[in-house]
């Protein structure tokens, strides 16, 4: 017999961070609410979640860090959106702060989930946003409810 390992839904009792960059707030408000929404859907009330807003994406991680290692949250949502522009700078945000959400990941056990868009352009994110392709906040949140 084949052995099968999935997760489980949360139970009543789970609460949830949620970290969310200020810049590119056209877009990371929309991540937010996508989240929000989603987590109302299912049951989870306000009281169970907790938002922490940084700066910029390059933020994040230390913040999810200390929001991880209070132990007082089942899942961090990291959201933010990071979009390309005329220079590199993106390339220089995106690795480390990937990497360093990965790292607490791994380090605690416990889920760091990545909802931080790196798209080429404002098109693109805002389509990742609630657009054409769904709703990255929205998906990151089930992917908290159902770890």
């Amino acid at each position: 017999m084949t052995n099968i390992i999935e997760g489980q839904l949360i139970n009543e009792n789970d609460q949830f961070a949620i970290v969310v960059s200020r810049f590119n707030g056209l877009v990371t408000g929309r991540l937010l609410e996508g989240a929000l929404s989603t987590f109302r859907q299912h049951a989870v009330t306000e009281e169970r979640i907790t938002v922490a807003r940084v700066p910029g994406a390059y933020e994040i991680p230390v913040v999810a860090k200390k929001l991880i290692e209070c132990q007082k949250f089942a899942a961090v949502l990291c959201l933010g959106a990071v979009i390309q522009g005329e220079t590199a700078h993106h390339e220089y945000i995106n690795m480390p702060m990937s990497s360093a959400l990965m790292e607490l990941s791994m380090k605690t056990g416990r889920p760091v989930l990545f909802g931080i868009l790196t798209c080429q352009t404002l098109e693109q994110a805002l389509n990742r946003a609630g657009g054409k392709v769904g709703n990255k906040g929205s998906e990151t949140a089930l992917a908290a409810i159902n770890r």
